[in-house]
């Protein structure tokens, strides 16, 4: 599924999820929320001076904005390159939205910095 093809999620759907998505962001949200309902997604990820890695990246859809939301992405289709993360589904949420936001700049698929350093507990 081409981001460029997405039908943005009905107004109602995306009006759960305004609390939690800054002002300033509020326009990718129906896409973000559309390709949330999806529950998968093929990317690429930007290496510097590199070749971008191919990904996929699934996730079980929840209906709240305070449910957990379960992602998995493997990279190369290698088993041995998959990760797994789970959060509240408005910080997956604010996660695609940002990928909306580089994919309208850039043309390029692919999650935040971010997003990776949670997917490998850098942070914690």
């Amino acid at each position: 599924m081409s981001i460029d093809k997405l039908q943005p999620a009905n107004q109602q759907q995306a009006n759960v999820y305004l609390p939690y998505v800054q002002s300033a962001k509020r326009n990718f949200l129906p896409y973000a929320l559309s390709l949330y309902q999806k529950g998968l997604l093929e990317g690429h990820r930007k290496i510097e001076a590199s070749d971008s890695i191919p990904f996929v990246a699934s996730w079980n859809v929840a209906t709240l904005p305070s449910d957990l939301t379960r992602c998995r992405i493997q990279f190369q289709g290698n088993a041995d390159l998959s990760y797994e993360v789970m959060m509240g589904t408005s910080e997956f949420m604010n996660f695609l939205i940002e990928l909306m936001e580089n994919y309208k700049r850039h043309r390029l698929t692919d999650f935040s910095q971010a997003f990776y350093r949670k997917v490998l507990r850098i942070d914690e």
